[in-house]
């Protein structure tokens, strides 16, 4: 069966200045690798065939890094914004999508099954299925619990909460297609309000292995060094 792929390879990177002053953050290097060349080598080993890049910010550099995916064994094409059109909204602009395709972030370091993300999707017929993962934050300070008559009633030191986030990695079927403006900004967050108003709300498939996405320098930091210390639960 043939799979396709979305990367969208389009942003700033601002918050991974002054790194991306330079580069593209999907060039930022993990190990020898660029971040975006692990998720390519990741998706041909799953049996993915066609990856089309959406670009804009420095898209000159990634076409030339990337070319047509001959080196990898997997067909690479680019879809170039002329605006910013946020998470969304460049889907609208690649005519040939199958039927069922992934979505991804281009600055995401995983070990996810994406063979399995894949099937599952098909398998239930989601028309949109969000890979998500359980993000533990804790609280640098001691927090306090007030009465109504401000006296102290409890006390937290440093608490831990947990969130269940987005990874940045998605199955659309191509029904998402009629929910997406033409040449208009549309992200992520809209498609899922309006995708819950029209009764058809996302799947969300909880994620328990690896993953880390570089848009911050102690994150970027962070995968330089585990992926250095793990490579084989990358790339096999």
């Amino acid at each position: 069966m043939s799979k396709r792929a979305v990367i969208l390879a389009g942003g700033k990177g601002t918050r991974l200045r002054p790194y991306t002053v330079v580069l593209p953050k999907p060039l930022m290097p993990v190990g020898e690798y660029p971040i975006l060349e692990v998720i390519i080598r990741q998706l041909v080993s799953h049996g993915f065939d066609h990856i089309t890049m959406a670009v804009n910010h420095q898209a000159e550099i990634i076409k030339a890094y990337f070319g047509d995916g001959s080196k990898w064994n997997i067909k690479i094409d680019y879809s170039l914004e002329e605006k910013p059109l946020s998470t969304m909204g460049p889907m609208k602009l690649i005519k040939d999508l199958p039927e069922n395709f992934l979505v991804m972030n281009g600055d995401i370091l995983t070990d996810l099954n994406f063979s399995d993300f894949y099937t599952e999707h098909v398998n239930r017929k989601s028309i949109f299925t969000i890979s998500s993962f359980i993000r533990e934050h804790i609280n640098l300070y001691g927090v306090l619990e007030v009465d109504d008559s401000r006296h102290l009633s409890g006390f937290k030191e440093k608490p831990k909460t947990t969130f269940n986030v987005s990874m940045g990695i998605y199955m659309l079927s191509n029904k998402v297609l009629d929910f997406i403006p033409e040449n208009e900004a549309y992200g992520f967050d809209t498609l899922m309000m309006d995708l819950m108003k029209a009764g058809k709300p996302a799947y969300v498939r909880e994620f328990s292995g690896y993953w880390l996405d570089i848009g911050r320098p102690d994150d970027y930091m962070q995968a330089i060094e585990e992926f250095e210390q793990k490579q084989n639960i990358f790339l096999s």
